[in-house]
């Protein structure tokens, strides 16, 4: 039985180091800087695998060190005495090939984080749980401390403000590639 343990203990170790990468890409979105981002995902992982007893459920790691690494962002903010509502950006995913392509992307994740930032640390952090890291509302609600509905008007505010920033950006954008045919 205590080999069993063992295995099973290696095994979250494993999973929990395989994590880095999304804690990074969460921590990256709430704050927009690529070195404070690291150190967050770092301290995430570090108090995660000291912590790992603490975890009941296997099948809910990624929630728990989600909810790790929110109270390892809340504690920096805290460290520099900061507004909760600082901006942060997210970064969207594109198979779009050549330079044209790869510009048209910049142009569009330039957007993006542009209108990410725009948004109130609670809706950022609402959002890119939800939406970039998938989680779901009670996932979501858990990893932030916070009632499911707040989850769910947050996530709504989020989105509709995103909608209008993006159009307004988009907007901005063909303004502007028409003055320079002119």
């Amino acid at each position: 039985m205590k080999w069993l343990r063992s295995r099973e203990q290696r095994e979250r170790v494993e999973q929990i180091k395989a994590s880095r990468v999304r804690l990074y890409r969460l921590a990256f979105a709430w704050c927009h800087d690529a070195v404070l981002a690291d150190d967050l995902a770092q301290e995430a992982l570090t108090r995660g695998l000291s912590r790992l007893d603490q975890l009941r459920e296997s099948a809910r790691l990624m929630s728990w060190l989600f909810a790790i690494l929110n109270r390892c962002w809340i504690d920096h903010l805290r460290a520099r005495r900061e507004d909760l509502d600082d901006e942060a950006l997210a970064e969207l995913p594109s198979d779009l090939p050549g330079p044209e392509a790869h510009a048209e992307r910049q142009q569009t994740v330039n957007r993006v984080r542009a209108a990410v930032a725009a948004l109130p640390l609670g809706q950022r952090q609402v959002v890119t749980l939800v939406d970039l890291e998938e989680l779901s509302y009670a996932e979501a609600a858990e990893v932030l401390a916070i009632p499911i509905g707040t989850v769910m008007s947050r996530l709504c505010r989020a989105r509709e403000s995103l909608g209008g920033l993006l159009l307004q950006a988009q907007t901005q954008t063909a303004q502007a590639r028409l003055r320079s045919v002119k």
